[in-house]
């Protein structure tokens, strides 16, 4: 259970903070000043911390400045009022991770906060292959500890401090996020904004108002100014993901601004000039969707100045071993326990399993296993194998066991159908549905769909 710490003076929002995020499974230490935060994060161990702005005392900045200092690598994610977007996106250059305008909505809280913990969990694993390799890379000093991710790095070397637009390619949880990290700390642009957009998770009949920004009043809700994504990564870099998921009036709109390198902000009439590198990711081959015109060719050979193949765990076998250590280390700390290793049967059955939700699949697989263990050793393993490579779900008798599961199978594979025929858009798979997109989203994270 990630552990995630509030600091805002007010109450009554502590309250309905901490209530949210119970109920989403997160443990949660709500504090009122900075240095009650400050105090608990040197004793304790929080894979999180929301923050707000406007603080007595210490305000948001300052705290943000301590936490970094202290744990560098923890995320923190701001919160702010509609008129201080400005302090928020100052904040994010110092190292925030995020942040949300109050009143902020409670699943788009949760996505973010999602995001956040997700590319920790990965940072973490980059840098983990990066202490355990046995052989180093010259010149940028750069450790992977298999050949799969060796190439990776070395691509990484060769195309960060150029301007090339970057296409990541790879499977759920393989860590495209994380490489468009590194693309960006290793260019010339590494001082500026790294600006993240999910392309996959905002509502179709809002990514053009996050992309490109709008003015107050170019819409019944747009009560303020607001910048888009474009704005924010002015000077640095843009990491579009699950790229794929764009309509094709979408697409026409991203391909002119990342061709003239000028936005303008819907209702608004002044173009901002842009000077930014894009990064775009995609779970699916674009080169596919091209072909079965579900993507456009022009948008496709523009983002694909440079490609990048980011391969499965399964592909990566040398990987697991310093996987394992690092995830029984980090499940010890958190359950207080004190298991070392894994048998050599437990290991024989990792190795044999395709892990198609890779990293994150394995670290789960871990984590509840030093939770079971009974010595220093795990003797035993958990893995689920009721889901194949193609993301079906499937049971031991091929059948699912009660009604509920019956439903719950139906619903998934209609889902799924759904997602193939509109190319993997899951705006275009929700009107197939007829459903309500935020409804789509959600029951595409209760059913476990990638």
């Amino acid at each position: 259970m990630e552990k995630i710490l509030v600091i805002d003076d007010n109450e009554s929002l502590r309250y309905t903070l901490t209530n949210v995020l119970e109920e989403s499974g997160f443990a949660v230490v709500a504090v009122d000043s900075g240095q009650k935060a400050l105090e608990e994060i040197k004793l304790n161990q929080y894979e999180l911390v929301i923050c707000d702005m406007k603080l007595p005392g210490m305000d948001g900045m300052q705290i943000l400045k301590e936490i970094k200092l202290i744990r560098p690598e923890l995320p923190v994610i701001m919160l702010t009022a509609f008129g201080d977007i400005k302090n928020a996106v100052e904040a994010m250059k110092h190292g925030a991770q995020d942040y949300l305008t109050k009143p902020f909505n409670n699943e788009e809280m949760i996505l973010t906060i999602g995001k956040a913990l997700e590319l920790k969990y990965l940072s973490e694993e980059v840098n983990l292959l990066r202490k355990k390799m046995d052989e180093t890379y010259r010149g940028e000093n750069i450790i992977g500890s298999s050949k799969a991710m060796k190439e990776i790095f070395e691509q990484v070397r060769i195309v960060a401090p150029t301007n090339l637009t970057v296409l990541l390619e790879g499977e759920s949880g393989t860590g495209k996020e994380v490489i468009a990290n590194m693309i960006h700390n290793a260019s010339e642009r590494k001082n500026k904004s790294f600006v993240a957009v999910d392309c996959g998770a905002i509502p179709e009949s809002i990514i053009e108002s996050e992309l490109f920004g709008y003015e107050k009043g170019a819409f019944t809700d747009a009560k303020n100014q607001k910048p888009g994504k474009f704005e924010l990564a002015n000077g640095g870099t843009l990491f579009l993901d699950e790229i794929s998921n764009l309509s094709e009036p979408n697409q026409i709109k991203l391909l002119r601004v990342i061709e003239e390198r000028v936005v303008t902000r819907l209702g608004g009439k002044k173009p901002v000039n842009l000077d930014i590198r894009v990064v775009a990711a995609s779970n699916v081959k674009l080169a596919d969707s091209v072909n079965k015109n579900r993507f456009r060719g022009d948008l496709f050979y523009r983002l694909n100045e440079f490609h990048v193949e980011l391969p499965s765990l399964k592909d990566r076998a040398e990987d697991l071993q310093p996987l394992i250590d690092h995830f029984i280390k980090e499940a010890n700390k958190e359950l207080n326990k004190n298991v070392e290793s894994v048998s050599e049967e437990v290991l024989s059955r990792i190795k044999l399993h395709t892990w198609p939700g890779n990293v994150r699949e394995l670290r789960n697989v871990i984590r509840r296993s030093v939770l079971l263990a009974t010595n220093g050793t795990i003797n035993s393993v958990h893995i689920n194998e009721d889901i194949n490579n193609s993301g079906t779900v499937i049971a031991d008798n091929g059948a699912s066991s009660s009604f509920e599961d019956s439903a719950k199978l139906a619903e998934r594979e209609i889902i799924i159908k759904a997602l193939k025929e509109s190319g993997g858009n899951k705006s275009k798979a929700a009107k197939l549905l007829n459903m309500n997109e935020r409804t789509f989203y959600r029951k595409i994270k209760y059913l476990g769909i990638s």
